[in-house]
């Protein structure tokens, strides 16, 4: 699992993800990309599980790129505490991401394989998904 080495604070506020993605919104590495249709927090359970799924699927060929990661710690206070008494302890990590951002990338593969690939992974994730090819410029 995706996890931060170290991280500035151990806490954050939790902010707003709106808007659509103005970095990370092309594909930079591969051929094909999945990119993201709305704006959610993924988790990096969510990531492990849709890399596992797209290397599974494409067996031993091809690479696959891994173009977001979970920075932000999410809190969670026990249940059956009473209000108050300050925020949550961190559970686990989340990457923010936003309408337009390549999450996934790939090559190496057909382009029949890589959507379904993709298809796949994206089952795994709470966003809407779409398939991308590179622009041949």
């Amino acid at each position: 699992m995706l996890l931060p080495k170290k991280t500035k604070y151990r806490k954050v506020r939790i902010g707003k993800n709106e808007g659509n993605a103005t970095r990370g919104n092309y594909i930079a590495f591969g051929d094909y990309g999945l990119q993201a249709q709305s704006n959610e927090r993924i988790t990096s359970r969510q990531i492990e599980s849709a890399r596992q799924a797209m290397t599974r699927y494409i067996k031993r060929g091809g690479k696959i790129w891994i173009r977001i990661f979970p920075h932000t710690p999410v809190t969670k206070k026990p249940q059956d505490v009473k209000m108050g008494s300050g925020k949550g302890n961190p559970e686990y990590f989340a990457a923010k991401v936003k309408a337009g951002t390549v999450m996934f990338e790939m090559k190496g593969v057909t382009e029949e394989v890589a959507r379904e690939a993709m298809r796949l992974a994206g089952h795994k994730l709470p966003v809407k998904t779409k398939f991308i090819k590179r622009e041949e410029a």
